[in-house]
């Protein structure tokens, strides 16, 4: 479904039921808005693996403005704040108190952007292969430990000047590294793919070299789940190790032989963390 949020239709899925019969009674699980990465990419890549949560919270999945099936909208309005926003207002139309807010990747910029912006709308924020600042210096060199020179090589060639010709060669080289068990090719396909998207905030000259959330992390009182993966490329888990020095109630979790996919990579840990922190969270509500 489309639903109108700050003016752009956003495309947003819901997966699970809200209230279940208990008894005597009508339960209330708690809900999960996923935010997918890219930018420039669409909440397909949790499909269908993020729906084995829905027997114990309602999932809501949703693309971004300017990603996937949603509106583009203008794109001045293609930053950060915006899209964090979205989220805010997203709960607003659905009148969603105080979601658990998981983003991966680009989706846990987006996440920390909501979190910190609107520290009281949220009852646990979990942050996946993410970053609160990028350090490019320390991408190019993973993709070069972990793929080698040619792959560092591209690495440092695209993020640091995006054009869509050097973000197809970043696709062919360096997008294999993001999985140790070979990316799921169905998945791939599937992905809605946008490049103006990703040319606009890519980069260390736009957006994504600008924001900093390290000190705004301060505002963000919930409990906070933090997963890394320790053969990550694109997000080295120094940098999901730095979101957690910065906030004040996180649980931090490396996990070993895992790439950017941890939820692929290592699933019978990323789910269990992803329980206990769900039910964690359900349980001091």
């Amino acid at each position: 479904m489309r639903i109108e949020v700050n003016g752009v239709r956003l495309y947003v899925d819901i997966e699970g039921s809200s209230l279940v019969p208990d008894g005597p009674e009508m339960r209330e699980k708690p809900t999960l808005i996923a935010l997918h990465g890219g930018p420039g990419s669409d909440h397909s890549i949790y499909k269908p693996h993020l729906g084995q949560l829905a027997d114990m919270c309602q999932i809501i999945y949703v693309d971004h403005r300017g990603n996937g099936r949603s509106d583009d909208g203008d794109p001045s309005t293609w930053t950060l704040a915006q899209w964090g926003d979205d989220i805010a207002g997203l709960c607003d139309v659905l009148g969603l108190d105080a979601p658990i807010i998981y983003g991966a990747s680009f989706g846990g910029y987006v996440a920390q952007s909501f979190a910190t912006r609107h520290p009281d709308r949220l009852s646990g924020l979990i942050l996946s292969v993410t970053a609160a600042h990028v350090d490019f210096e320390t991408v190019f060199a993973a993709f070069a430990r972990i793929g080698g020179p040619k792959a560092g090589a591209v690495a440092r060639t695209y993020w640091s000047d995006p054009t869509p010709d050097r973000r197809q060669a970043y696709f062919d080289t360096c997008f294999p590294l993001y999985s140790v068990r070979g990316l799921d090719q169905d998945m791939v396909a599937r992905m809605i793919v946008k490049n103006p998207v990703a040319m606009q905030f890519n980069g260390p000259k736009n957006e994504h070299g600008r924001f900093d959330f390290r000190a705004d992390l301060a505002r963000v009182t919930c409990p906070a789940l933090v997963i890394a993966g320790d053969r990550d490329p694109i997000m080295p888990h120094v940098f999901g190790a730095e979101i957690a020095r910065h906030l004040p109630d996180p649980r931090f979790h490396l996990l070993e032989n895992a790439g950017h996919t941890v939820d692929f990579d290592a699933p019978e840990a990323f789910y269990t963390l992803m329980r206990d922190f769900i039910n964690e969270v359900s349980d001091a509500a």
